[in-house]
């Protein structure tokens, strides 16, 4: 059975909300709806393919929300919606990290053709953060290891070039297979590539120096 995409709708307005999920149910997503930020980010779990956000609402704004929200690794992506909206507040948005803005009341084709030109947008750089975070998990030696993996070097090269013996290249090995989640080499050196690591670049940051 295939899974229908999440959108989460951040509106103080039942009525809005109710009209939106209903829409949306007839374009094949399910709908999560959120009555203030507040609640939005206190919810924890994987998030929705994209995120209906309303500029003002009690409490937590909406362009607070988003503040939040955009810091997280892998956020969905957040359309921002007003009644009440003007060029100012768009630019705004948008540099605070949404990637559009929409004013109500919507046109129904014009909002969904919107939801999903930010789900194929985002979802390259959300597979992308995630990867990072994974790849920030290991430590300098593992790191190490791993780039001369993902560069094609056979255990006993990897250990002549890092002075080690070859037994603790393959304990970092295994390390480095179960923190990124690398099921062959194949896919460590796929992750690596869309995680933007370059071998012959500098090494990313790790969690800590081991020698």
């Amino acid at each position: 059975m295939t899974t229908r995409p999440l959108i989460e709708i951040v509106d103080d307005d039942d009525d809005v909300a109710l009209s939106l999920a209903a829409l949306l149910d007839r374009y094949g997503y399910d709908c999560r709806h959120y009555p203030d930020a507040t609640t939005f980010l206190d919810t924890t779990g994987p998030r929705s393919a994209c995120v209906l956000m309303d500029v003002n609402m009690p409490g937590l704004s909406g362009l607070e929300a988003l503040d939040h929200h955009v810091r997280a690794i892998g956020a969905a992506p957040v359309i921002m919606m007003t009644g009440h909206g003007d060029v100012a507040m768009a630019v705004d948005a948008l540099k605070r990290g949404a990637c559009d803005f929409i004013e109500k009341p919507f046109d129904d084709s014009d909002l969904v053709a919107r939801i999903e030109t930010a789900r194929r947008v985002a979802e390259p750089e959300q597979e992308q953060a995630v990867l990072k975070k994974k790849f920030s998990l290991l430590t300098k030696r593992e790191t190490e290891v791993m780039l001369e993996v993902v560069e094609g070097a056979a255990n006993k090269m990897i250990a002549y070039r890092l002075g080690l013996s070859p037994k603790t290249v393959e304990i970092h090995r295994a390390r480095v297979m179960e923190k990124t989640g690398a099921k062959s080499l194949s896919h460590l050196v796929r992750m690596a590539m869309k995680a933007g690591i370059d071998p012959d670049q500098a090494r990313p940051t790790t969690s800590d120096e081991e020698p």
